[in-house]
């Protein structure tokens, strides 16, 4: 670690980003001297010569160092090196390569940035080819096990949505600072330093040369020499902000593309949770319902009991009184049968009159 950090220059926080032990949400990190990338798996430190990689052994970084090494071993266009060719008379720093071909940290970032992409919109396929059949089944047949189902697809939903949402913040934040994005041109502040260095070499010559020079003069000319090669290095600057935002905002699209899909996604969850609420509901206005004709019903069956109670009580009455005749029998029984269908009659009636009262006042459908 510690060489690490003396190499780049990394302060030990920063490394901590790239520990696997320690859980740091993904940020891409702009250094004077290396960009730190810790998106998703892939945690490296980018310089502007090399890029060391944590954990090259792990499975899933196999694709990403497969393309790495893929796109690094492109050959370039024929460039000019800004550190060995100090530039005109006028001190003015040529641009490194050609206009279509990136620096090294650049080619490596974007390496990154398509891996990463490529991974979060696989899962996102994946969680679509598995939420919409389960929606759609939970729609049909709410049961214990598809709402399990349906429990696990959101919490899937949501911390690949986090994630993502926390990429496309992280380049939409690089997209807004010019500053940033030209921390992350190592290339150029490598061959300005390069140059600086040539220069104090040049003035020191001069120097030793020129004893009696006037000091005033050699710090005006130096003064103007600095001017010249920060207005250069300025130019030279924004003109691969441009070239880093184009590939920033390539990126950009991608990542909020992917958070589309887990939006609509989301959308379909919830509707499909207002759906089944209201069918919920529905069954339970069913019951609700249900309850008050059973409840009705009971009320009627307890007035039939009350008449039944009536002419079971021990009392002296006609028709209680053991028949004389056959005739009297036979008006006793007769009497009974019309006493039992005329009180099952009134229990009906009343139970029919209490459903159609409710109806009318909307509180049975």
């Amino acid at each position: 670690r510690h060489r690490i950090m003396e190499m780049t220059g990394l302060p030990a926080r920063d490394l901590r980003m790239l520990d696997p032990l320690l859980s740091y949400p993904s940020t891409i990190l702009g250094r004077d001297r290396a960009i730190v990338v810790n998106l998703e798996h892939v945690r490296a430190i980018v310089t502007a010569a090399e890029v060391l990689v944590r954990d090259p052994s792990n499975p899933r970084l196999r694709p990403f160092l497969q393309e790495l090494h893929a796109r690094l071993a492109l050959p370039d266009a024929v460039t000019t090196n800004p550190a060995t060719d100090g530039g005109d008379d006028q001190g003015n720093v040529p641009i490194s390569g050609s206009a279509k071909i990136p620096p090294f940290e650049f080619k490596v970032l974007e390496v990154c940035l398509e891996h990463t992409s490529k991974c979060m919109e696989t899962e996102t396929s994946v969680l679509e080819s598995e939420a919409y059949p389960a929606l759609d089944e939970l729609t049909t047949k709410v049961s214990t096990s598809n709402l399990d189902d349906v429990r696990q697809i959101k919490n899937r939903l949501v911390q690949l949505s986090g994630r993502v949402q926390k990429v496309r913040d992280d380049i939409e934040h690089l997209l807004d600072d010019d500053t940033d994005m030209c921390e992350m041109y190592l290339t150029r502040k490598l061959a300005f330093q390069g140059v600086n260095n040539e220069s104090s070499v040049n003035v020191d010559s001069n120097k030793h040369a020129f004893p009696d020079h006037d000091h005033d003069h050699e710090k005006e000319e130096e003064d103007r020499g600095g001017d010249t090669a920060s207005s250069h290095g300025s130019s030279a600057c924004v003109k691969h902000v441009e070239e880093l935002e184009m590939l920033l905002e390539a990126y950009f699209v991608e990542f909020d593309g992917t958070l589309n899909k887990l939006c609509h996604l989301r959308d379909y969850v919830d509707n499909t949770e207002n759906y089944i609420n209201l069918m919920l509901d529905k069954k339970q206005n069913q019951l609700l319902q249900m309850g008050v004709m059973l409840t009705t019903a009971t009320v009627v069956v307890t007035a039939g009991i009350v008449v039944v109670s009536l002419f079971g009580m021990n009392i002296h009455i006609e028709l209680m009184a053991d028949p004389e005749t056959p005739e009297m029998a036979r008006i006793k029984n007769m009497k009974f049968w019309e006493t039992t269908w005329g009180t099952v009659a009134g229990c009906a009636a009343i139970y029919l009159l209490a459903i159609y009262a409710g109806k009318k006042s909307k509180y049975l459908q």
